[in-house]
């Protein structure tokens, strides 16, 4: 006779004891790392400038340092010469100061000499030997960034909370950092278990599947900003999912299971988490994943998802990735991940269970895919889900739906 479920919890009541779960248990960390492996990071910590940029004032062109007023009134047909005193390549400088009547060949990015308060862009001059002639008039400041003019010393530079783009990790580079403290991504150790399981280099034998979880799991995780580490496949077996969840205890903030938290002969998370930790939910009001099992062993958090792939990833986004994704300092719902659309056809439910439906997005229509929940070709064919609540029984063809998707891109 299996183990019966606890009182089972509605979605909501599920969520919000997940979130008070995690706030008890967990609190964000930050850590450093160096600035080249910082892509995708979170910023733990308002960043302001170490330096003015630029740090010097420096020339936006090709062409000749020289004083403003040396060029009033120069044209093609009355050009004003200049003796040229020196020449500056970026990453130099010149020890002379520009006089009047005196100018000093530059190159973009090179320091501006002192004297000199304007640039005349090489295109509007004519060298030759030591004599250039100016054939256009430049105002002060012509083609100079001045020092600080882009961001001064001890100004914001970039606000906690900033996703480490690209883009954003050449303006931490343009400032000389090496490090950077970042949101710690809490580490999620993920086990998959049962008797039918097979690794991926397993050889196919009658009666037995390959794990899906294991790889999906740690991916989704890695996807809101935990770090996903796969443990491997356990029997299901007492003695074998308690070693594994001891073990993995040892090294991870949290730990993941799938399979073993159906109320039937041969799933053993709950006897385990009755044993030595406490069992908070067994049992939600949802469809798919109603077996899910939320409990804590030590004051660590421990996740019990169905066996079944679909079930255990929408379980997944909907009750632990808003929490993790909290914790590595993102926001719990990634807003560009919700885009809406027309349902191309009805859209049954089972009233009295909040639903969460498989779609597929083509030219704005949220394809319903109508499979059993156990059928792993719908991964490949979903594009996300959408949530219908328990007390719906359909959606029609054309009404317009929310739908989460799985992927950003």
């Amino acid at each position: 006779m299996g183990t019966e479920f606890l009182k089972i919890k509605e979605v909501k009541e599920a969520n919000d004891i997940m979130k008070k779960l995690f706030n008890k248990l967990y609190s964000p960390k930050s850590e450093e790392v160096a600035i080249e492996n910082s892509y995708k990071k979170v910023l733990f910590q308002d960043v302001k400038s170490s330096i003015n940029l630029p740090p010097f004032n420096r020339s936006l062109k090709d062409g000749f340092a020289l004083k403003s007023k040396d060029t009033f009134e120069a044209t093609e047909e009355n050009p004003k010469m200049l003796k040229c005193i020196d020449t500056v390549e970026a990453g130099s400088f010149s020890n002379k100061t520009v006089k009047q009547g005196e100018c000093i060949e530059i190159s973009t990015g090179a320091t501006i000499p002192d004297g000199a308060d304007a640039i005349a862009m090489v295109e509007f001059c004519e060298k030759e030997n030591d004599e250039v002639l100016i054939l256009k008039s430049v105002p002060p400041k012509q083609d100079i960034a001045v020092k600080g003019s882009d961001i001064e010393k001890n100004k914001l530079l970039l606000k906690k909370r900033t996703i480490l783009s690209p883009d954003k990790i050449g303006v931490l580079s343009a400032q000389g950092i090496e490090k950077i403290a970042i949101f710690k991504s809490p580490k999620i150790s993920v086990i998959s278990t049962g008797n039918e399981l097979l690794k991926e280099n397993d050889e196919m034998k009658y009666g037995k599947i390959y794990d899906v979880n294991t790889n999906a799991i740690k991916n989704a995780i890695i996807s809101c900003g935990g770090n996903g580490v796969a443990k491997g496949i356990v029997k299901d077996s007492y003695g074998e999912v308690k070693s594994a969840i001891q073990q993995s205890l040892k090294t991870s903030d949290i730990v993941i299971c799938s399979g073993g938290t159906s109320a039937g002969v041969g799933d053993v998370l709950r006897h385990v988490l009755d044993d030595i930790g406490e069992v908070i939910i067994h049992g939600i009001s949802v469809k798919p994943g109603k077996p899910t099992i939320i409990g804590k062993i030590d004051e660590k958090l421990i996740v019990g998802l169905p066996g079944n792939p679909v079930s255990a990833l929408i379980i997944f986004y909907v009750f632990i990735a808003p929490n993790i994704r909290r914790l590595a300092g993102l926001n719990e719902i990634e807003k560009s991940k919700i885009v809406t659309a027309t349902l191309s056809k009805r859209l049954h439910s089972s009233k009295g269970r909040m639903q969460y439906s498989l779609v597929k997005l083509e030219d704005h229509l949220a394809i319903p895919i109508i499979k059993d929940s156990g059928a792993i070709t719908s991964l490949a064919d979903a594009d996300g889900y959408v949530k219908i609540p328990k007390s719906v029984e359909l959606i029609d063809k054309g009404e317009k739906v929310k739908v989460n998707l799985f992927n950003d891109y």
